[in-house]
């Protein structure tokens, strides 16, 4: 089983409400956390096929268990891992495969750039737990029994591509002592 289907919501969790400016972010979230005044990076895990979660599948038009490209990222702070990336689109993708393959770069200064004509739906938010590939992936950042994550689905030529970020609970910290805390 390719992993196991989670209830989005259009409201965020109520865990660590000290990343709820973050969770709730409309625009880029690189520029949320670069405006911390920390040393940020983007570090790439994995690219690669995975097989789709069933709520992924749903996303892409696929079936649950089908193939797609995915990407793996650890986004930093000060070297610390503080959220967790894993963006997602069909496995024969011409306009999505070549902006998902960016290294460590990060994929918001393309989507949020205007160099790319591009539809975005809303946010929407759940509370990852064991048994979805995005709790496995947040297990990568920072051990937690669940994680507030976030995700949302863009359109580029009739093409859907999918990005879920897992917050880790060390991210309420380093936003609590960043240099730039009138930033949450």
């Amino acid at each position: 089983m390719p992993g196991t289907a989670m209830s989005w919501n259009l409201l965020p969790p109520p865990e660590r409400p000290g990343t709820f400016a973050c969770l709730m972010e409309p625009g880029s979230l690189t520029d949320r956390l670069i405006a911390t005044g920390r040393a940020f990076a983007v570090t790439l895990l994995r690219l690669g096929e995975d097989a789709a979660a069933p709520d992924e599948a749903d996303l892409l038009g696929i079936s649950a268990g089908e193939a797609m490209i995915v990407r793996h990222v650890a986004l930093t702070l000060d070297g610390e891992r503080v959220v967790m990336a894993r963006s997602f689109c069909r496995r024969a993708c011409p306009a999505w495969f070549p902006i998902l393959d960016r290294g460590g770069r990060s994929l918001g200064f393309t989507l949020f750039s205007g160099e790319v004509t591009l539809t975005r739906r809303a946010l929407e938010f759940a509370t990852v737990g064991a048994g979805h590939p995005l709790f496995a992936l947040g297990e990568e950042g920072e051990a937690a029994r669940s994680y507030p994550a976030r995700r949302c689905r863009f359109e580029m030529q009739g093409a859907p591509m999918v990005v879920c970020e897992v917050f880790l609970p060390r991210l309420e910290h380093s936003l609590a002592t960043a240099p730039g805390r009138g930033v949450p």
